[in-house]
């Protein structure tokens, strides 16, 4: 759509400026940095759930070529602790410390750490090294965990308006539920790697990290030092889907190391201990009571949830984020509750809260439908809401109805028979199912930097990263938008600590923060130029530099006089023109701001040969102004991939008896690969800018495309079939059960 705030390059498809880079090689990621006389660093790994150490033996391990150093609880420096405030820019997930006692709480648990000369030298020690453990009982799964123990409710995450339980059993129509979600693990193609190094004091360290200044703080306070002394580089991750948001036990280990050793040391996590130790998305099982009044209209709504944490820290995934204000809903409750069991802690994964959530929302909301014989998307638009009532407040930009009706037109929804299984195409029944999805908006307070220099380009660096989704682009974008330069002009760095301060690349408030903060740096770049161009000497000596504009480059006084910026600086001596700038994370808090959009999926299924696969996908989102078409698409068409992943594939399984997992490799846990993808993917991006939100009108796309899509799936499948599953993943054998 049009849109006279901004120009042309703003919503325009642009190639990803770091591609050449990727393209060529050139890209560093945290495992590519060989130092002089570096050292590498391999973990030993428990192999128990739960327990105690006894005894470590390293006798034989440090006999063998290379070895420099085994770490472990008898033989580690003293750390502290960080305070893991989000506030304070210091959070982690685990923050017990590497090798701080001999306690055993999860599989994989760092339990030792050999440094040697070269990367095998340091992984065949590891295997040399014996660990003797006095075990215990673990809890291996969610049921265990139901079993054993009562979950530990957490109120200030829940909400609740009027009175749910009265009004669901007062109304005429009304289901209830259980829903059921596996956990599940990140998997980035980049391993979790740290590079570092010390030097007079001060570390360096590479990190795969989609936050370094968050891992800067938290490495200052483990070691005691200032932030200041803390360099962390993270300018290519070759992604982390919230794995690589915070510091885990890892980083620290090998800064630590290599502080002891005295020369640079590298880490890499392996495959299967980052099944274990780097986190994951928590287990749930939610429990939905829904009931309408004779329309159609929702009368009470409760969403209680479940998931597991760990036995050192709580994580709580907020599976109602979304419930509390999507539908119009008088009586509601949403309500979070945690049991803790033998994993590591779990983090934040592509759409925390609403992934899960909605896949138990929009399957219950099918099943009501269903229930009052009503269509499910004209269910829907019948519940719909321009409020968020958890708040009070009107939403600051929504068309989810528009999102609807341009999803359903393109996928021809009018079309669907509603009778279960009455659409085939010869062997293969077909099954149409559709949901909404909902993401938060959010921003962060930025910092960013802005060079106009002498040899016509410009420089933009913020200590934001790029985790693969096309930030270096979008802040070209920004710089070119209110310079005019083109973007071949203009060099972006980001990922370093080092750099003004930025937000983590995460919750889809990278673009939304960091642009605006950008944007005014230009601007404070060109007000600088000015003064430089009407002061002694400059191209405009003597007149007042609010007279003077600034366009695609040049300098003018509106007396016909046109200087380029270059000439400008080169006439002064000048090497650049800087603007820096902050943006605060506050918002209009007269608005709720949220992202909106629907997804309609065909799924086909031929029971004769047990074959389901996902064939068609239109998702139409409204996330306010889309900034670059193509990373905009992108981002949609990765998160669709990911929502069939976690609807027919994903589940990272634990033996109950020992608590180890079974599938923590890319063979046995299962993803959805090029076979799996729909023949027909159509992203609809309805492009509405949300100016209450920032100057550019841009809330975040990262998350939403994910949520809802595996409830769309799961209403294909009970639409070609006519069985409810509710509990992900779909997978034959719940198919074939009659």
């Amino acid at each position: 759509m049009s849109d006279d705030k901004h120009g042309k390059i703003i919503g325009a498809s642009r190639s990803r400026i770091d591609g050449p880079k990727k393209l060529r090689g050139d890209a560093p990621y945290a495992a590519d940095h060989h130092l002089p006389n570096m050292a590498y660093a391999y973990g030993v790994f428990s192999t128990v759930a739960n327990g105690r150490i006894t005894g470590i033996d390293v006798s034989e391990a440090r006999t063998l070529p290379g070895v420099i150093d085994i770490f472990h609880h008898d033989h580690f420096p003293n750390l502290y602790r960080t305070p893991s405030t989000f506030a304070q820019e210091n959070k982690v997930d685990e923050t017990r410390l590497p090798f701080e006692d001999a306690k055993v709480h999860y599989p994989g648990q760092f339990v030792a750490l050999v440094v040697a000369d070269t990367f095998s030298n340091a992984r065949d020690a590891a295997y040399r090294v014996r660990v003797d453990y006095e075990e215990d009982e673990p809890v291996a799964t969610l049921a265990q965990a139901m079993e054993s123990g009562e979950p530990t409710p957490h109120a200030a995450s829940g909400h609740t308006r009027g009175d749910p339980d009265s009004a669901w059993n007062d109304a005429p129509h009304r289901i209830e539920s259980t829903y059921i979600t596996p956990m599940e693990t990140h998997n980035p193609m980049e391993m979790h790697a740290s590079t570092a190094y010390w030097d007079k004091g001060d570390l360096v360290l590479y990190e795969a990290s989609q936050g370094v200044v968050f891992a800067r703080n938290v490495m200052a306070k483990v070691f005691g030092i200032p932030p200041e002394r803390v360099d962390v580089r993270s300018p290519f991750i070759g992604s982390g889907f919230g794995s690589k948001l915070w510091i885990w036990p890892h980083a620290v280990a090998a800064a630590a190391a290599a502080r002891e050793v005295g020369r640079p040391v590298q880490l890499v996590v392996p495959r299967e201990e980052m099944f274990t130790t780097t986190g994951h998305r928590p287990p749930t099982h939610q429990t939905l009571r829904l009931a309408t009044d004779a329309n159609g209209k929702l009368q009470a709504l409760s969403h209680d949830g479940i998931n597991t944490t760990s036995m050192v820290n709580t994580y709580i995934e907020k599976t109602g984020s979304c419930t509390k204000s999507l539908y119009a809903c008088p009586n509601l409750r949403v309500s979070h509750a945690t049991l803790p069991a033998n994993h590591g802690t779990p983090t934040s994964m592509r759409a925390p809260g609403a992934a899960p959530g909605l896949f138990a929302l929009e399957s219950a909301m099918d099943e009501m439908a269903e229930s009052i014989d009503m269509d499910p998307l004209e269910f829907r638009r019948a519940n719909y809401t321009e409020t968020d009532e958890s708040l009070d407040l009107p939403f600051s930009s929504i068309h989810l109805m528009e999102a609807f009706d341009r999803g359903a037109e393109k996928f021809g929804w009018s079309k669907r028979t509603p009778e279960p299984g009455s659409m085939r195409d010869g062997d293969e029944i077909i099954g149409w199912g559709m949901a909404a999805c909902n993401w938060e908006a959010l921003k962060m307070d930025c910092d960013a930097r802005v060079s106009l220099r002498a040899d016509g380009t410009a420089f933009a660096s913020c200590a934001t990263q790029d985790i693969g989704t096309g930030t270096y682009t979008i802040v070209a974008q920004a710089v070119s938008d209110i310079t005019g330069l083109p973007l071949e002009r203009i060099e972006v760095e980001l990922g370093d600590s080092s750099y003004p301060s930025g937000p983590v690349s995460g919750g889809s408030w990278a673009t939304a923060t960091t642009l605006p903060a950008i944007a005014q740096a230009a601007r404070n770049a060109i007000d600088a130029l000015k003064t430089y161009a009407t002061g002694d000497g400059g191209a405009f000596s003597g007149s007042e530099a609010d007279t003077l504009t600034f366009a695609d480059g040049t300098l003018s006084d509106g007396n016909g006089k046109s200087v380029d910026y270059a000439e400008v600086l080169n006439q002064l001596k000048l090497a650049n023109a800087d603007g820096e700038a902050h943006t605060p994370a506050a918002t209009n808090d007269e608005y709720s701001f949220r992202s909106f959009g629907a997804h309609f999926v065909e799924i086909r299924w031929d029971p004769g040969i047990s074959n389901l696969r996902v064939s068609r996908v239109v998702s139409a989102i409204d996330v306010g102004q889309v900034i670059n078409q193509t990373t905009a698409a992108n981002q949609v068409e990765g998160a669709i991939a990911m929502g069939i992943g976690m609807a027919l594939f994903e589940n990272t399984e634990y033996d109950s008896r020992s608590g180890r997992p079974v599938n923590n490799n890319y063979a046995e846990y299962l993803v959805p690969v090029h076979a799996d993808q729909p023949e027909e993917v159509d992203v609809i991006l309805l492009d509405h800018p949300d100016y209450a939100f920032n100057e550019f009108g841009a809330r975040g796309i990262g998350e939403i495309g994910i949520t809802g899509l595996a409830a769309a799936v799961a209403n294909a499948v009970y639409h070609a079939t006519g069985k409810r599953i509710r509990e992900l993943p779909i997978t034959l054998d719940k198919l074939m059960v009659t």
